[in-house]
């Protein structure tokens, strides 16, 4: 029972934990300031996630991305990269897996392996383009991923209006059922939620985030040139090449989370006029969870919940979406600024130590 209480008031813990609390009370005040009731769009919040089964399915389904791309964000960050251009890769691994699943008809067990494959290792691709140029020109890798974001999306939908718009259309025609991720079964348990294999899929990216850096040499060399590309060097490690490799796997956790996103969601993709989202909210994720595996699928988990409660506190409380923005930014704020939450905790860690 002491180790159990000793997981609860250790400050890997208590700090997001106050943080988030945080994030709410001022989301609170901002409501109270608005004239609305902030414990109503509370449980109007809760309600709309948890109140029947398909708003649940689907929280969880508007949850399964944010991890892919909290993962791409995290994986660059501890390596010493900024990786802000994983909504590009997002979009590079549908647009690229949704060519296998409408082009090709393939016995499913060949189909759905390769489609996830093309579209995680064609966001990888795109990602070592950072990482090339990064490593070779010196360019900055937070110019170059901004601009291959917008980039990929005008390529996507070139590619989309060529090969796979019917006439007066604005989508690509359906992926083959071969090519499908969806569980019928399930979804018909969450009446007709649009749930899918991507969410384990999902989970088990995250045990191989925390593999590859954490039990391999390869992780080992990705950590250190991070921590110090000059030392790295030094030590014999060829740090452009990591660099790429960083950006490369960082890519294909992204490509791999926009695969699932079409083959398992929506079965088509659409001409866009506008980036998803999916990327830039990977970096709240990742900032969230700290930039570790577990923490990025607890981070999606808040992130997730609050951006599909928030209709729920629009209709209910009659709180405008908006505020929900709030609400988020908050809690990254104070997760960011960790040092403020320390200070706040400064007693009750400082009794902790006295006890112990």
């Amino acid at each position: 029972m002491n180790k159990v209480a000793q997981i609860f008031i250790k400050e890997s813990f208590l700090v997001p934990v106050v943080a988030i609390l945080l994030g709410l009370i001022v989301g609170a005040i901002a409501m109270l300031a608005g004239g609305f009731n902030p414990l109503i769009a509370y449980e109007s919040l809760f309600i709309k996630v948890f109140g029947n089964l398909y708003n649940f399915g689907e929280t969880i389904r508007q949850i399964t991305p944010l991890i892919f791309t909290g993962l791409a964000v995290a994986f660059a960050f501890r390596t010493g990269l900024f990786n802000i251009g994983a909504e590009g890769q997002f979009i590079m691994g549908m647009v690229s897996s949704v060519c296998v699943g409408a082009m090709l008809d393939l016995p499913f067990y060949i189909h759905v392996p390769l489609a996830l494959i093309v579209g995680g290792v064609v966001g990888g691709l795109w990602g070592a383009i950072v990482g090339y140029l990064k490593s070779v020109r010196g360019v900055h890798e937070v110019i170059t991923s901004i601009m291959l974001n917008w980039v990929a999306l005008y390529f996507s939908n070139y590619i989309l209006k060529t090969f796979l718009v019917p006439e007066g259309q604005q989508r690509s025609r359906d992926i083959h059922e071969s090519a499908s991720i969806s569980i019928g079964w399930l979804s018909e348990m969450f009446d007709s939620a649009r749930l899918h294999w991507g969410t384990l899929i999902a989970l088990a990216a995250a045990v191989v985030f925390y593999i590859i850096l954490w039990k391999t040499k390869t992780g080992f060399e990705l950590r250190a040139v991070g921590f110090n590309p000059h030392a790295s060097e030094y030590a014999g490690m060829n740090v452009n090449k990591n660099v790429v490799k960083a950006m490369f796997i960082g890519g294909l956790f992204a490509g791999l989370g926009g695969a699932c996103e079409v083959l398992g969601v929506f079965h088509y993709q659409a001409i866009a006029s506008a980036l998803p989202g999916y990327g830039f909210d990977g970096i709240a994720v990742a900032l969230i969870g700290g930039n570790t595996p577990l923490g990025v699928v607890l981070g999606a988990i808040l992130f997730g919940a609050l951006s599909f409660g928030a209709a729920g506190m629009k209709f209910g409380a009659g709180v405008p979406v908006e505020l929900i923005r709030i609400v988020i930014s908050s809690v990254i704020f104070f997760v960011a600024a960790h040092g403020i939450v320390r200070y706040l905790l400064k007693p009750v860690l400082a009794k902790k130590k006295e006890v112990l």
